[in-house]
């Protein structure tokens, strides 16, 4: 029996579990059961943008549901492919579910990409599978940071390395909001390491300044009943945290001092105003706000530095970034695909600990 997750696309607190007997498998397919996969912010994000963008489309449910799509780690349960036997694992894009088949091409040691058909139009990225017997960032003992960190740390990997590329815009500081969420952490951390010149500011809520500040990763670390206070200079911002009304009060204190404004994340859509518009309505001060894709950036990034240039530098980041928050997040391990519609909801509402790692085990 295969399980998934299915959402209300409209009203993600509204779901149930779905199952079907597995079917047989397809010539030249591979099903694979998943082992684990991590629940963070970025899976509400795919939820909550995925009409826009196409999250919904990698696994399609029916009607007016969908499946979320997580990060993780799965074993080959079954083979119709000559390149692929049973037990060999692999890292990449799963459904929050128990099993997934995918049609394997572009095979190589190190990984493959999934050719099923009704992948192909999004992008990319997203349909690359590593695998983990000749993965160069697979690490036994640090599978949980990866489920975690890993795609969040690359998008804060681009953000950082999109700045560079346009020399920071002039400016000197770096503001991010939402400095306690993994990808915010994971720009400030590839920041520090390749810009050092530019000043790193954390905007947090008042009850997570204390964990910030532990992480080390910002030269600065305010609340954002502070945003006033903030010391006027050439700057750019990245808004993880999908406020409105705090956007509007970085660019009123900005200002033409603001030189870039860089929207990541859409875990509340609906507070930030995908119209650029504040709280109150009207034009932003500044600059306009971007919107940040990933993929897109990733695509540019492997064309500029080429395939294995690329997994280097990010290689290089990576482990850099799990030094530096070694013992920053404690792991939970949960059971069940109950247990993770449950963490789901509760990071769709906010209410999970930035100190927590979820790890769920279908």
């Amino acid at each position: 029996m295969a399980e998934t997750i299915w959402f209300n696309k409209g009203a993600l607190t509204e779901h149930h579990l779905h199952d079907v007997p597995l079917s047989e498998l397809a010539d030249q397919a591979v099903r694979m059961k998943i082992e684990s996969f991590s629940v963070t912010a970025n899976n509400v994000t795919y939820a909550v943008i995925g009409d826009m963008f196409g999250y919904w489309n990698f696994f399609p449910a029916e009607g007016d549901f969908g499946i979320v799509p997580m990060w993780g780690h799965a074993v080959v349960e079954e083979s119709h492919h000559p390149d692929f036997v049973v037990g060999e694992r692999v890292y990449g894009y799963l459904p929050m579910g128990t099993h997934l088949d995918v049609f394997p091409g572009k095979v190589s040691a190190a990984g493959f990409t999934d050719m099923a058909a009704h992948r192909q139009p999004m992008s990319p990225i997203y349909n690359q599978y590593s695998r983990l017997n000749a993965d160069p960032e697979h690490d036994p003992a640090k599978e949980a940071e990866r489920m975690l960190f890993g795609p969040l740390f690359k998008t804060g990997f681009l953000i950082e390395a999109m700045f560079r590329r346009e020399n920071w815009f002039g400016a000197d500081t770096l503001i991010m909001t939402s400095a306690s969420s993994k990808t915010a952490m994971g720009l400030a951390s590839v920041a520090k390491d390749l810009s050092p010149k530019i000043r790193r500011i954390g905007l947090t809520s008042q009850g997570n300044l204390g964990f910030v500040t532990n992480t080390g990763l910002y030269d600065e670390v305010m609340a954002y009943d502070d945003v006033s206070a903030l010391p006027q200079s050439a700057s750019v911002c990245v808004d993880f945290a999908g406020n409105s009304a705090l956007l509007r009060s970085i660019h009123d204190t900005f200002a033409n001092q603001l030189r870039y404004s860089c929207l990541v994340g859409a875990t509340h859509v609906d507070a930030r105003g995908m119209n650029s518009a504040g709280a109150s309505g009207g034009e932003l001060s500044g600059p306009k706000p971007v919107l940040f894709f990933a993929p897109d950036h990733a695509v540019a990034a492997v064309q500029e530095l080429g395939p294995k240039g690329f997994g280097e530098a990010v290689g290089r980041s990576w482990k850099s970034f799990l030094t530096a928050t070694e013992n920053v997040v404690d792991i939970e391990e949960r059971t069940g695909l109950d247990s993770a519609a449950t963490a789901f909801v509760e990071t769709l509402h906010g209410q999970m600990d930035p100190k927590k790692g979820i790890i769920i085990r279908p």
